[in-house]
């Protein structure tokens, strides 16, 4: 992507994902999103493909600047329990705010949405493994890349799926999905949760 052309797409982003949370998915419009970022609407035809990618593009973009929490969250913490119990305790308390998660999951047309955290939520969970992976690896580096890499998957689909059905209280997720994370990844380091159990 060029530097001229980055600028145009950030700018149709901020307007579609200002018009996303004010009217919903069927009251995204290509025209009026190029009106507000003030270029054609076939700008944004060329540049997202239709309507679908121009949303998916918002929550995508939306997904890499949380993700950019989490790293901030997961470098507040020495040890492993207590990041990976921070992250979850993060990620469900931003999410319940969030008004792009909210137009996402419980707005008047969540239900057409919804697919960008479910059956088609594959690239927002390869770009938090990703990401979460490779900041795990920098600070353990003792940590096994297999095991981790696995822990990561499982640890992402249980904290996505009690951010989409809240049930527990979220310092009681954080602590269960630490749990099972460093019980997981401690035969691989040789420590203990910061339970000690």
């Amino acid at each position: 992507m060029t530097t001229e052309r980055r600028p145009v797409r950030e700018a149709l982003l901020d307007a579609a994902a200002e018009i996303l949370t004010r009217d919903g998915y069927r009251g995204l419009r290509m025209r009026d999103v190029a009106e507000a970022a003030g270029v054609s609407r076939q700008t944004v035809y060329n540049e997202f493909g239709d309507k679908w990618g121009l949303a998916q593009a918002v929550v995508m973009r939306h997904n890499d600047r949380y993700l950019d929490g989490i790293d901030r969250v997961l470098s507040e913490h020495a040890d492993l329990y207590s990041a990976v119990a921070a992250a979850v305790v993060y990620t469900i308390e931003t999410a319940a705010d969030d008004p792009i998660n909210k137009t996402v999951l419980t707005g008047a047309d969540g239900d057409e949405l919804l697919p960008l955290l479910t059956t088609q939520a594959e690239p927002l969970l390869f770009t938090a493994r990703t990401r979460i992976i490779d900041h795990a690896t920098a600070q353990w580096p003792d940590l096994d890349p297999v095991a981790l890499t696995e822990m990561a998957d499982v640890a992402i689909r249980l904290t996505m799926s009690h951010m989409m059905l809240p049930h527990e209280p979220p310092e009681r997720v954080g602590h269960l999905i630490a749990r099972l994370v460093t019980r997981y990844l401690a035969p691989a380091t040789g420590t203990r949760d910061a339970r000690g159990s």
